[in-house]
């Protein structure tokens, strides 16, 4: 009996998809689920008369295997991640390769790499971006981990992945917990990005008062040129689908946003860093706004704001334009974070990031897809040390077109009660960036008035810290020197 090409444990809707996606690219897969009723219906249903093979214990799934053997784990992450690991440790050989496709945070992927190698074997920590669809018809992955398991796996990947001209968005990232960084970042990114929309879809609704078959066609333009991209066309769908009644179905949708967790790791890995990730970790704390549904009902008949919701007078066409603007300036910056919360996380690892590929590998299959990621691409070729995005100078020359047009939205919003956080968290962020003197002199005077945590001075050399006794007799002053 021939053995399968690579071996799949899991069977919910991501790892029967992705089951199916290798089988139709000419790989024998074996599927093993915990539940193994799972593997009966499957094997004996979708995936009858396919090269697709059921195994019902661990041994049989690992016997059915070629060697070395792979083995993608498409669990729950977490503890599930760990009990399988440690089922299949035992059963394993030297050089036997065990995949993790889940949702996994980066450090648990370094801890594992570490663990699985000292037993022999080979560990990848992998993201798959590109949810149902994605996983069946071509995802985006971003593998890393053990190197020396890459040659192996890389046909698998390269062929099942999407592919853009020929392309396909599938390249080896980095060792440990690369991978998940990165599609951790990637998550974090497509956080920002369902954020400005969802604001520019409530500008137009609350503060234009239009309708979902005015804003269907406003997101139907908007999805030909700089704004195009997989999001902004769900958006269009959306905005599009009727209930029974005819009515636009989003509109009955309770206002509760869910979430997985990834975009609160980037948020927490940016404050590890010390990278300022605003627009990003607005986009997390407005899930969890949302998520006080009670509390904001009964708010909204005690607290007062303007009343001027639906009431624009001016010239309509010209405010979406400046929104279509102002989200785009906005989108610069939710990547330009992201990038930098990379190059920083990069240089803690030892990861090396190759920023361009990694923008390549977001153009097709992921849920961020969209077309200026090339734009992106050919930022870091011209200058790979790049410090932030919003320097190159084709997200400059973008940010200079869009800034009176995101200056007024923004300040539209905030006149007449309309919640931006996103919107007002870039802009701030931008005009935070471009300021060569912020008022943090004023912070660091504070922190040594009451803790003596010294300062530094303009008129020094940096690293030369200073400490005044701010409560001197008569209102005099005394400065020390200090040596760092």
């Amino acid at each position: 009996m021939s053995k399968s090409d690579i071996g799949i444990v899991g069977l919910a809707v991501m790892g029967e998809n992705l089951v199916m996606n290798m089988e139709s690219k000419g790989f024998s897969v074996s599927v093993y689920n915990r539940t193994t009723d799972k593997v009966d219906s499957f094997v004996k249903g979708r995936a009858k008369g396919l090269n697709i093979v059921g195994a019902y214990t661990l041994q049989e799934f690992v016997d059915s295997l070629k060697t070395p053997r792979k083995i993608l784990l498409m669990v729950k992450a977490g503890k599930p991640v760990d009990d399988n690991i440690e089922a299949l440790i035992p059963l394993l050989s030297p050089g036997d390769i065990i995949i993790d496709g889940g949702n996994t945070h980066f450090p648990d992927t370094a801890r594992r790499a570490k663990y699985v190698e000292s037993k022999g074997l080979l560990y990848m920590g992998t993201g798959v971006s590109g949810g149902e669809e994605g996983a069946l018809k071509g995802p985006s992955i971003m593998p890393g981990g053990s190197v020396a398991a890459w040659n192996h796996v890389s046909p698998i990947f390269k062929a099942i992945a999407a592919k853009v001209d020929d392309v396909p968005c599938c390249e080896w990232i980095g060792s440990d917990g690369a991978g998940h960084f990165v599609k951790m970042v990637h998550n974090g990114i497509e956080y920002g990005d369902m954020q400005l929309i969802c604001e520019a879809y409530f500008l137009m609704k609350e503060y234009l008062g239009m309708n979902s078959d005015e804003m269907y066609e406003v997101f139907r333009e908007w999805n030909i040129g700089i704004l195009d991209s997989y999001l902004i066309e769900i958006t269009r769908d959306i905005l599009a689908y009727k209930d029974e009644d005819g009515s636009p179905i989003v509109e009955k949708i309770l206002d509760t946003a869910g979430q997985k967790g990834t975009g609160k790791w980037t948020s927490v890995t940016s404050l590890d860093e010390g990278v300022p990730l605003s627009l990003i970790s607005e986009a997390v704390y407005a899930r969890y706004l949302s998520a006080l549904k009670d509390e904001r009902v009964r708010a909204s008949g005690i607290l007062k704001g303007p009343n001027t919701a639906g009431s624009f007078k001016g010239d309509k066409s010209a405010f979406i334009e400046d929104i279509r603007l102002a989200l785009f300036a906005s989108k610069i910056v939710s990547y330009a974070q992201g990038f930098a919360l990379m190059r920083a996380c990069s240089e803690t690892y030892d990861w090396n990031l190759d920023f361009g590929s990694i923008a390549m590998l977001w153009r097709g299959g992921c849920i961020i897809r969209s077309t200026f990621l090339a734009d992106i691409k050919r930022a870091f070729e011209k200058n790979p040390d790049l410090d932030n995005l919003m320097l190159d100078s084709f997200f400059n020359d973008a940010l200079t077109e869009a800034q009176d047009s995101w200056r007024r939205v923004c300040s539209a919003a905030l006149i007449n009660g309309v919640a931006i956080p996103a919107f007002a968290s870039a802009l701030t962020y931008y005009d935070g960036y471009r300021t060569a003197r912020l008022p943090a002199n004023m912070l660091q005077a504070q922190r040594d008035y009451f803790g003596a945590h010294t300062y530094e001075r303009i008129d020094k050399p940096r690293g030369e810290v200073f400490h005044t006794n701010w409560t001197g007799e008569g209102g005099a002053t005394s400065a020390s020197s200090y040596t760092v």
